[in-house]
């Protein structure tokens, strides 16, 4: 894990540009200075027992301490008149509370493979994009844009508004995968397996699919990727 620790070199960091992916600050922590530096640059923030920063350093850490994320993000409103120009309809994916490590980089990886345009992801509940992420996806993690978001609600609207199809994946959805059109311009939802999609996403979304199972509950969230992903894939092939 790669961190910068203690007020100043933090505050620097920030100025001169470096990705930090989330920021972890001690309870009742008051350096203005930074904390408008941190508001301004709307850098995910998290306070924390001080222990928690004892633990990942014995320096002297002055209550803060950054983790530092080795990718770009992106935001989707500067990527669709990328797509647009590129004559691409877009294939998008929208993770909630997808927060395992190793699922992730899975899912990165099934996403680069099935040719998907970006992967839109929060600025919370959401896993650290270190050295374990990339290795799972195999180095697929640099080869997709990642779009970090601040409000997947508002995000959810913009790309309704913008065209794209919302669909969200879930066992309560009547509607089979397979009975979709999925050669428009789409972005599918998924969740984790223990929390499943958030309901406020769910409501607003277009449609909801779902992928039979037999046997199971449920799929791994990768998985249920890899299905959906694909099964796009082949239809978008076919009406070529």
């Amino acid at each position: 894990m790669n961190f910068i620790y203690g007020i100043h070199p933090l505050m620097e960091a920030i100025q001169s540009g470096v990705r930090i992916y989330k920021i972890l600050m001690k309870k009742s922590f008051n350096q203005q200075k930074l904390m408008l530096l941190i508001k301004r640059n709307e850098i995910p923030l998290q306070m924390v027992p001080i222990d928690k920063l004892n633990r990942l350093t014995i320096k002297n850490h002055q209550g803060v301490l950054a983790l530092i994320s080795p990718i770009n993000f992106h935001r989707i409103e500067n990527l669709l008149p990328i797509f647009s120009e590129n004559g691409k309809t877009p294939l998008l994916l929208i993770l909630d509370r997808i927060t395992d490590v190793r699922n992730f980089g899975a899912i990165l990886r099934t996403a680069v493979c099935a040719g998907t345009d970006a992967v839109i992801i929060p600025t919370k509940e959401t896993p650290y994009i270190g050295a374990d992420s990339i290795k799972t996806s195999s180095g697929a993690i640099f080869r997709i844009p990642i779009c970090k978001e601040n409000d997947l609600k508002k995000t959810i609207f913009f790309l309704k508004n913008s065209g794209i199809r919302i669909l969200a994946a879930t066992e309560k959805a009547k509607r089979l995968l397979w009975e979709e059109n999925l050669t428009v311009p789409l972005a599918f939802i998924m969740g984790s397996e223990k929390n499943g999609i958030q309901n406020k996403y769910i409501t607003i979304c277009d449609d909801k699919i779902k992928i039979p199972v037999q046997g199971v509950n449920s799929l791994n969230v990768n998985t249920a990727c890899g299905i959906a992903l694909y099964e796009t894939l082949r239809q978008r092939t076919i009406r070529s």
